[in-house]
């Protein structure tokens, strides 16, 4: 039986490992920590060259806040990090392995693009990369507590699908996978059933991005079906001036953020890094890093993985016995975050005495900015006059942060 300890020190690694580890590594791992952060500071007011030290400084930070517990039987058992850990710890097996890979690479077309970016997460990762450069943080921190509201309720289909999953004769392990398609992140989706269930891989994320797009063309009905148009067409209060956030303000929060998220949840930091790393080279001002990572890596991160969930849809796929049930659990773990939403716009609406418009709830189901998108399209329907797209925005960005956290949750609990 565990205590209470182990299950926290279980959960959050990050902190957990601290107790493992002679003092002057953790104080080592704390002053790599600040230096990290100094550098990109430095960068920042460009007495260091920023080209170089702002994606240092947050490699740094970031990499040493990411210590996790590793099962002593794998390759690099022990105490490390998912960013060079396993590469380090290669052995003789390693290297045969990599040399029959090396002869597959040479034979099979799309086989590179699978095994460098889709069988380890990368793809995940430099989308999520290409999405941080788009992100304007400042609609999170112009009413965070609203936004934190809205994206948590939006997560009921991700909490309610575990055990629904559960119940059609899944591990917990793939349900915890499959579940997270309640998240609506299409990148998160890819990364959890990689760590969680990579024997579903294939399955959950193909059913993942054609659902996505399903939802997104349902939700408007699902709005208006509990949403009534007078509520519709609610105009929000006016705005107060809102605050002028520095770009240095934001770079602050989003440096900190992502350390702060990687130290607890380290099993997710490669995801939660490209992210944060996308919005720190959007602060910093960066151009010719952001045009690299909003263009080029984006677009052709995007499709590519269009290009490789098309292939990997074979006949012998959709065919099997297990993705029947992974297509209704889909489709129901999008259906009830998208009523979770609504319930949360609902509940800001009684708390407010009225003044906001419950459809900006659905707006908490991650993936930017398609759901904000569908929520001011719908209200516009309604009443042309009304603007909620600030609002939504803050909800959907928060939504992308939450899925986060609980993708790193079930991966901390529930992983190897």
């Amino acid at each position: 039986m565990l205590t209470s300890w182990e299950s926290l020190s279980s959960l959050f690694q990050g902190v957990g490992t601290l107790f493992e580890v002679p003092w002057p590594i953790v104080a080592a791992r704390f002053g790599l920590i600040f230096l990290g952060f100094l550098l990109i500071y430095l960068g920042k007011k460009g007495v260091l060259e920023a080209l170089i030290m702002i994606p240092m400084g947050l490699g740094m930070a970031t990499v040493n806040a990411a210590v996790m517990f590793f099962d002593p039987l794998d390759l690099h058992g022990g105490i490390g990090n998912l960013f060079v850990e396993p590469q380090a710890g290669a052995t003789a097996d390693a290297v045969k392995n990599a040399a029959e890979l090396m002869t597959i690479l040479q034979i099979d077309w799309l086989q590179p693009i699978y095994t460098f970016t889709f069988s380890n997460g990368l793809i995940a990762c430099l989308v999520f990369m290409g999405i941080g450069s788009l992100l304007d943080i400042r609609f999170i921190l112009a009413r965070p507590l609203s936004s934190m509201v809205l994206a948590l309720f939006a997560e009921l289909g991700t909490i309610m699908t575990l055990p629904i999953a559960t119940a059609f004769g899944f591990s917990l392990k793939q349900s915890a996978a499959i579940s997270i398609v309640g998240g609506a992140d299409g990148p998160m989706v890819l990364f959890t059933s990689l760590q969680l269930a990579p024997e579903l891989f294939v399955p959950i994320a193909v059913v993942a991005y054609l659902y996505l797009g399903l939802a997104y063309g349902g939700y408007p009905y699902l709005i208006k079906l509990m949403v009534p148009e007078r509520l519709r067409g609610l105009p929000m209060p006016p705005a107060r001036q809102p605050r002028d956030y520095t770009s240095f303000q934001k770079l602050a929060v989003a440096c900190v953020t992502c350390v702060l998220l990687s130290f607890l949840l380290p099993v997710a930091a490669p995801l939660i890094f490209s992210l944060f790393f996308g919005i720190v080279v959007r602060e910093s001002g960066i151009k010719a890093f952001q045009e690299l990572i909003s263009g080029p890596i984006l677009y052709g991160s995007t499709m590519f993985l269009g290009l490789m969930l098309g292939v990997l849809c074979d006949a012998n796929t959709i065919m099997d016995p297990k993705v029947l049930p992974l297509l209704l659990l889909g489709m129901l773990s999008l259906l009830l975050s998208g009523i979770g939403g609504i319930l949360g716009g609902y509940a800001l609406y009684f708390l407010s005495g009225g003044r906001v418009n419950p459809v900006v709830g659905i707006a908490g189901v991650s993936c930017v900015p398609t759901t904000a998108k569908v929520a001011q399209k719908v209200v516009s329907h309604a009443n042309p006059h009304v603007v909620i797209m600030p609002h939504a925005l803050g909800a959907n960005i928060c939504g992308v942060i939450t899925t986060a956290i609980i993708a790193g949750v079930f991966c901390s609990l529930l992983g190897k």
